[in-house]
């Protein structure tokens, strides 16, 4: 039995989740709610470090804007693989407004962009907008 660990979007708590049981809905030992929500995490500067350092799962991060038009025409597709693929990937989102040290970072130039991280380094990257069809292709081939 593998255990994986997995941030909480809620508290940010870390769990120990056997790889065997992540499609089982776990629950933080913290704050009590799910850890795999299959909702994409807001992060920013106070919180990014810790979920991409303790997730064991891939994490793919959007950088965004809220004025970007294919940001915002992205956002869903990004939210329903999210909840499809919960328990493979970790989803999360970043203002790049709002969390201008990170944008800066990664060397953020254009919006959207995704970046794909495991074990808390990038593995790869892809910029402008995606379907659902296109990002799910990019995660997989990436993976």
């Amino acid at each position: 039995m593998t255990a994986v660990l997995v941030v909480c979007p809620h508290c940010g708590g870390i769990n120990r989740v056997p790889s065997e049981r992540l499609n089982d809905k776990p629950v933080c030992g913290k704050c009590h709610k799910a850890v795999l929500d299959g909702l994409p995490t807001n992060l920013g500067s106070h919180n990014f470090d810790r979920f991409l350092s303790n997730n064991d799962l891939p994490v793919v991060v959007d950088f965004w804007a809220a004025w970007c038009g294919p940001c915002k025409m992205m956002a869903p597709a990004f939210s329903q693989l999210a909840s499809q693929m919960s328990s493979q990937i970790r989803f999360a989102k970043v203002d790049t407004e709002q969390a201008q040290d990170i944008a800066a970072r990664f060397n953020i130039r254009s919006i959207p962009t995704m970046i794909l991280f495991k074990n808390g380094k990038e593995v790869d990257r892809v910029s402008g907008a995606l379907d659902q069809t296109g990002m799910k292709q990019w995660l997989v081939s990436s993976l």
